[in-house]
């Protein structure tokens, strides 16, 4: 299980996005321009979560029973509470 709700941080001039376990009143900064990066949203799923990945289509599957999307690294689904088939090898 994830310990920590992780953020999506952005550089404004170079566009360069990081994902980051952030702290409330911490300042982070790009590691080339040493500019700092805004916070520009939470990273899916929401902590805590039984997943340490985040949503994407390379992380995701459909569970066999309610075609819902559920994070890869999961054996049961997080929306109907089933265990989903295995994934192919």
């Amino acid at each position: 299980m994830s310990e920590r709700q992780l953020y999506r941080l952005r550089a404004p001039s170079s566009g360069r996005e990081v994902l980051l376990p952030a702290e409330p009143d911490k300042v982070y900064t790009d590691h080339d321009t040493g500019e700092p990066l805004e916070v520009v949203g939470k990273v899916l799923p929401l902590h805590p979560s039984k997943s340490s990945l985040p949503w994407a289509v390379d992380t995701l599957r459909f569970c066999n029973w309610c075609d819902q999307p559920a994070q890869k690294d999961l054996n049961d689904c997080p929306t109907c509470g089933r265990r989903m088939a295995a994934l192919p090898s």
